[in-house]
C-alpha cells in the first residue's frame, strides 16, 4: 500500500515541477493570475481538481 503511495507522490512531484520546468515565464504568469482570484473561485478550481483526482484514481484502481 506504502509503495504504491510513494508511487503516487513521485508521479505528482513530476507533473507539477514540469509547468516551471518547461515554461518558467508561463507558470509565473498562470500563478499570477491565480494569486489575484477570490478564495471562493480558487476553492471551486480546487473542489473540480480533487473530484477529479478522485474519480480518475477510482478508475484506475478498479482497473487493476
Amino acid at each position: 500500500m506504502f509503495d504504491v503511495l510513494w508511487l503516487v507522490i513521485g508521479l505528482v512531484l513530476i507533473v507539477e515541477g514540469a509547468g516551471p520546468l518547461i515554461a518558467p515565464q508561463g507558470w509565473r504568469n498562470m500563478v499570477a493570475q491565480l494569486s489575484q482570484q477570490s478564495d471562493n473561485n480558487l476553492r471551486r478550481i480546487g473542489g473540480c481538481l480533487v473530484v477529479a483526482g478522485v474519480v480518475i484514481t477510482y478508475m484506475m484502481w478498479h482497473k487493476l
